[in-house]
């Protein structure tokens, strides 16, 4: 590119380079730049007076492009508050950011000027919330002259609203996994078994739904013992994954038990293209698992469907990976409030068991031998008799409640039971696969005047529900062949009028039965341990409901 002046056209330069290069040649200052900007050149001639404001316009031209490039905005704002020059990217920024700066601008103005400061003068910084849900951060420094008086305000603009509303979904996370966790025995002391873990679930599901915007997820407990996965809590997935059993596994058990067993998040963009993948909801396209840990420990997963391709990200990974913990330790306070409260119990009846397993021991040897002493006496043999009766079977409840484990514990009669017209001809199933609660019920039961039939798994009682009519069924949840809430579910199918109580250990609901009952028509739910006197309610409340 030539820029044409009168030496250069007198010393026939023009000629001589176009016979040898491809020339363009323009007139004005102006034009050179303009044609630089558009075009690149290998070289550029120009007269002597001419090169150095081409030079100082170049750098300046090159200056500007880079201040255009970068992703923050960039201005200079007068005393006045007046914007003289801006980047690309502050001109693209919405009026009202602009209208904000200029008045920060202004005031950082008034502040250097009242600080009298040439050297090391410190910036201001500023934030900005023009808009809703938008965020800026402004950093201010004063522009002077050789002199040190102070001419403009320089500004950069940074937009911080990615950042802004990461550490606003932090601490929402933050809060919400602090109520969580305020699963203190002072706030639930006046809260049966149920209503605790019902709590524990409406938190979960409110928090994940509020909080992390989860429409369709579930969470998951490992069960050490079997090492399967029992879920505790979800929302808008599919009925049949609750029935579903999932073990600890990295192959065929879905990408929640990779995940259990691994201890690795998972991010899976299109679940249509992973052979992992197990159908959690109708219509899912990608899902997000991660690990719940306590002390680095997997105790848990929690499980999250979306309906579109590639929804989760790194961002999204973390922030559940943050929530999780909070679930765990939150899972982990109801733990130990379940401990707590069966190792009291147990201790208590420990020590009533040594205290009247003697004196129970001396009325049966001392009524014994004065059965011998007056056994002339019809009247008093017969009463003494009685004596002997009433406190054997006091005796075996005494062995029972000692030997009951502390997840099961049944209070014993305080003295024999009467026939109860409620009961009376009532035919009840009691099954359980712990011989001792069964026969502990049975015992409890039957001298109410009512026929109780036993069953030590879910199988036996599916079928004995299907050929014999029950007033009553009273079934624990998780037993071998059968969970209890197949056999209420068979209950209704033959019998709709049999009335069904279920009965599970003092914590979790496995596989979500006791929610899932409770809607279509449980009668009630004992949670271990419980008393006779609640077992008697519940059972009376039942019954009643039949004559209704």
């Amino acid at each position: 590119m030539v820029l044409h002046g009168p030496k250069l056209e007198d010393q026939g330069l023009l000629g001589l380079l176009r016979e040898l290069f491809d020339v363009q040649v323009v007139e004005e200052l102006d034009e050179a730049l303009e044609a630089m900007r558009h075009r690149r050149f290998d070289a550029v001639l120009a007269e002597t007076a001419d090169f150095l404001p081409l030079e100082r316009n170049v750098v300046s031209q090159q200056a500007s492009v880079v201040l255009n490039t970068i992703g923050n905005g960039v201005c200079i704002v007068g005393s006045g508050g007046e914007l003289l020059w801006a980047n690309q990217r502050l001109r693209e920024y919405p009026q009202p950011v602009i209208s904000a700066l200029r008045e920060h601008c202004t005031r950082a103005y008034e502040e250097f000027s009242a600080s009298r400061r040439q050297d090391g003068d410190h910036n201001r910084r500023f934030s900005l919330m023009p808009e809703e849900g938008h965020y800026y951060e402004v950093i201010c420094s004063p522009v002077r002259d050789r002199g040190g008086l102070l001419r403009q305000v320089a500004a950069v603009v940074v937009d911080v609203t990615s950042q802004r509303r990461q550490q606003l979904k932090l601490n929402a996370i933050d809060r919400a996994g602090r109520e969580l966790v305020r699963l203190d025995e002072e706030s639930l002391s006046h809260s049966d078994a149920a209503q605790r873990l019902r709590f524990l679930e409406d938190r979960i599901i409110r928090y994940s739904r509020d909080v992390l915007n989860y429409q369709h997820f579930a969470v998951y407990v490992l069960n050490e013992r079997t090492n399967t996965l029992e879920m505790v809590a979800s929302q808008g997935l599919d009925v049949r994954l609750e029935r579903l059993q999932l073990l600890v596994s990295t192959e065929g058990n879905g990408i929640t038990g990779y995940v259990a067993a691994t201890g690795r998040s998972y991010i899976c963009p299109d679940v249509s293209r992973d052979y992992r993948y197990i159908s959690g909801m109708k219509g899912a396209r990608s899902s997000l698992t991660v690990p719940l840990r306590l002390h680095d420990k997997v105790v848990g997963v929690l499980n999250v469907e979306s309906d579109r391709v590639g929804t989760f990200g790194e961002e999204d990974r973390q922030f559940a990976e943050i929530y999780g913990t909070y679930v765990a330790l939150a899972l982990h306070i109801l733990n130990l409030l379940v401990r707590e409260r069966c190792n009291v119990h147990t201790q208590v009846s420990g020590s009533i068991c040594s205290e009247l397993a003697g004196p129970l021991n001396d009325i049966i040897t001392s009524a014994g031998q004065l059965k011998e002493d007056f056994f002339a006496h019809q009247d008093v043999q017969e009463r003494l008799g009685h004596i002997i009766e009433k406190a054997t079977r006091a005796r075996q409840c005494v062995q029972h409640l000692s030997a009951t484990p502390s997840g099961g514990l049944l209070v014993p009669p305080a003295e024999t039971q009467q026939r109860d017209p409620l009961f009376d001809g009532k035919k009840i199933l009691v099954a359980d696969d712990e011989q001792l609660l069964r026969q502990t019920i049975c015992d409890v039961l039957s001298p109410l005047g009512c026929r109780v039939d036993l069953a030590g798994d879910g199988l036996v009682a599916k079928e004995m529900v299907k050929t014999n009519h029950y007033d009553l069924i009273i079934s624990d949840v998780k037993m071998p062949g059968a969970t209890g809430y197949d056999v209420f579910a068979t209950a209704r199918q033959f019998d709709a009028q049999a009335q069904v109580i279920l009965i599970t250990a003092f914590g979790y609901d496995p596989n979500h039965s006791i929610v899932r009952a409770s809607q279509e028509g449980l009668a009630a739910v004992l949670m271990k341990p419980f008393t006779l006197k609640r077992l008697l309610e519940e059972c009376r409340s039942a019954l009643s409901a039949i004559r209704q």
